[in-house]
């Protein structure tokens, strides 16, 4: 039998994500990107619920291409919010375009947006030591610093406790249990 965060036993999706995703270190922008919108998207409701809909997110916002959504206007939005596959929450539908731009913005600052969110941990993993999925914090100093830096740069939907499940998705934070198989794996590959 497998040790795993308790939290991804939801499901075969959760088991998935969680085995092969979450928590690895990222560096892609378009993915990047796209994990930083479904975790907006993610707001007030489950990431079960996300992860269901994640490739319908995919198609109807052009596999999450920036420089594509930037261009979106008024007839997409309202073609979005008919959509039924997706979360059809028209302050989130907004907040993808606007942080498409925002995105561009820092990229063309940084490089990249990778070197971007690197930056801020010195292109290191944290690697945390939780024992319990109960000790797992909704937030931390970094994510805090990072939430409101993102904001200055014109992001929404950005919070602390949305950019700190991003960090643990995108593996900037290693936020496994330390008793799961991922956790060790993910230290002997960093």
């Amino acid at each position: 039998m497998v040790n795993r965060c308790k939290w991804a036993d939801y499901n075969d999706l959760m088991k998935e994500y969680h085995d092969k995703e979450w928590g690895a270190p990222l560096h892609d922008d378009i993915k990047l990107y796209e994990l930083l919108i479904l975790e907006g998207m993610q707001a007030g409701l489950s990431w079960n619920t996300v992860l269901q809909k994640r490739n319908n997110f995919r198609k109807a916002f052009d596999n999450f291409d920036y420089n594509k959504i930037i261009k979106y206007g008024e007839k997409k939005i309202e073609e979005l919010l008919q959509n039924e596959g997706i979360i059809r929450n028209r302050l989130k539908i907004q907040s993808v375009i606007t942080n498409a731009k925002a995105f561009i913005n820092v990229q063309e600052e940084f490089g990249s947006f990778n070197n971007y969110i690197w930056n801020f941990v010195n292109n290191k993993a944290i690697h945390n030591t939780w024992k319990k999925l109960e000790e797992l914090p909704p937030n931390s100093d970094l994510s805090d610093k990072i939430s409101k830096d993102m904001k200055k740069r014109g992001f929404k939907f950005i919070g602390t406790t949305i950019i700190y499940a991003f960090l643990q998705a995108i593996g900037v934070v290693n936020d496994h249990t330390s008793d799961c198989f991922r956790y060790k794996e993910l230290i002997n590959s960093s």
